[in-house]
């Protein structure tokens, strides 16, 4: 394999505390220097002038739908990490809705083989909590854990039966796996499709109460201390759950919270194709520049359902806090891509979901780093150290002998998400024609590029 060289860039690697000028040098597909003049080896080199880009870890995100098997019109394995590479990722965890569902080893041993065989990037398996998903009787976590998954959840669905709940938390710990939840109770959701506000009222659609996703996430907070196991709360939307979480943490529970861009840059107020929207802070939602045209959108836009939904712009506002204050440790996308024609309905049938893998990292830096919020460092070790260690990865860091997953990021390119840059088979995504700011312009896995702009 061919030897590669970067040299001149901006080396940020959180694992290690580093953020500062050096190169970095990778032989045989791993880590083998990082520093100042760096000497080239003899042989096949490839040198990569970094200067004025960002070299960092390979991104993670731990929270993606493939849909493969069964569902390949809207996303397969190959496109779905084209477009994870594009969004500079170098690993992704499936989530295990697909049909069938992730819940058996065979499954598992399938899409390990179509990754290794048509992906670009390293796709992790996450197992099912439940057999089909059902919330009824529990998987065999022990064989899927042994065929390779990384964590377990019933994502797409949540776990009502507490007992059941309890039990799996028990069976996870039996094998270090951290259980990841959707946080909703059916109970207080009921049938809305929105989050429950002015917004839902004056449009007349019916409301999702933003307790229905805190009190599953209370319920695990309870759990998680009674059992000891490791729970992952996923894609959080509500102000009272990063409250939670964030006392919870402070007595010493084993519970974690990821955040996805569409909750901490869009509020239920876009349903709407409201001018309010825009209110939400100084600058616009998105930091776009003074004079930039703002994005319109027709009023019931079915881009904007998702789940959870779209929230207040006070539980938008929390989660930035979260994000800030180190509460929420994981930044993910939640890639939940969907086929046109399913979208392009009333808004009442349309299916939850949105892309993100190639838009997540351009947002977070628009609404954290530009806004001047966080640093890059803490951005980066978001999308890097904190996932790999939340699934015990030897991924998210460039110490010496680890894979040479790399990714250059010019956190200043401007650029605008279209169809035309887009490898996902689908685009259910908000985000199209916004212009952006920030964008990974390189991805290697292994030591090979697998994207460049």
């Amino acid at each position: 394999m061919k030897s590669l060289l970067f040299t001149g860039g901006r080396v940020i690697d959180p694992a290690n505390g580093l953020d500062a000028g050096a190169d970095v040098l990778v032989v045989d597909g791993r880590i083998s220097a990082v520093g100042n003049g760096l000497a080239a080896p003899e042989g096949d080199v490839e040198r990569v002038d970094a200067r004025g880009l960002v070299v960092c870890p390979g991104l993670i995100d731990l929270h993606v739908h493939l849909r493969e098997p069964g569902q390949t019109a809207k996303e397969t394995i190959a496109s779905g990490t084209q477009a994870a590479a594009r969004g500079g990722f170098t690993s992704i965890v499936c989530m295990p809705n697909t049909s069938p569902s992730i819940d058996n080893p065979g499954t598992v041993v399938l899409i390990q083989e179509v990754a290794r065989t048509q992906g670009v990037v390293n796709v992790l398996v996450s197992g099912a909590i439940s057999k089909n998903i059902a919330g009824e009787e529990l998987a065999p976590i022990g064989s899927l854990k042994k065929a390779g998954i990384v964590a377990i959840t019933d994502d797409g669905h949540c776990i009502q039966n507490n007992e059941l709940m309890r039990r799996a938390l028990e069976y996870a710990q039996m094998f270090d796996l951290p259980v990841m939840d959707h946080c909703q109770d059916y109970s207080l959701v009921t049938d809305g499709i929105m989050h429950e506000g002015y917004w839902s009222t004056a449009l007349g659609l019916r409301g999702w109460p933003a307790a229905g996703e805190e009190m599953i996430v209370a319920r695990n907070i309870l759990l998680a201390e009674l059992t000891g196991g490791r729970v992952h709360c996923q894609h959080l939307s509500a102000a009272g759950s990063v409250r939670l979480i964030r006392e919870a943490k402070k007595r010493g529970v084993p519970i974690s919270g990821e955040a996805c861009p569409h909750h901490f840059v869009l509020t239920d107020a876009a349903v709407a194709g409201s001018e309010k929207f825009w209110a939400a802070d100084g600058q616009g939602v998105v930091g776009l520049p003074p004079g930039q045209p703002k994005p319109a959108w027709p009023c019931y836009d079915t881009n904007f359902k998702m789940n959870p939904p779209l929230r207040s712009a006070a539980d938008r506002e929390a989660i930035l806090e979260g994000l800030t204050d180190g509460t929420i440790e994981i930044l993910a996308s939640d890639h939940a891509p969907h086929c046109s024609y399913e979208k392009e309905v009333e808004f009442d049938y349309a299916p939850f979901g949105i892309t993100g893998l190639e838009t997540e990292l351009a947002l977070s830096l628009m609404q954290l780093y530009h806004s001047k919020r966080l640093g890059l460092a803490d951005i980066i070790a978001k999308f890097t150290v904190n996932p790999a260690r939340l699934l015990r990865l030897k991924k998210g860091t460039l110490s010496v002998g680890a894979d040479a997953d790399i990714t250059l990021i010019d956190p200043d390119r401007e650029w605008t998400f279209s169809r035309a840059v887009s490898a996902s088979k689908s685009w259910n995504s908000p985000f199209m024609g916004w212009p952006l700011k920030g964008r990974a312009v390189a991805t290697y896995v292994g030591g090979k590029n697998v994207w460049a702009v």
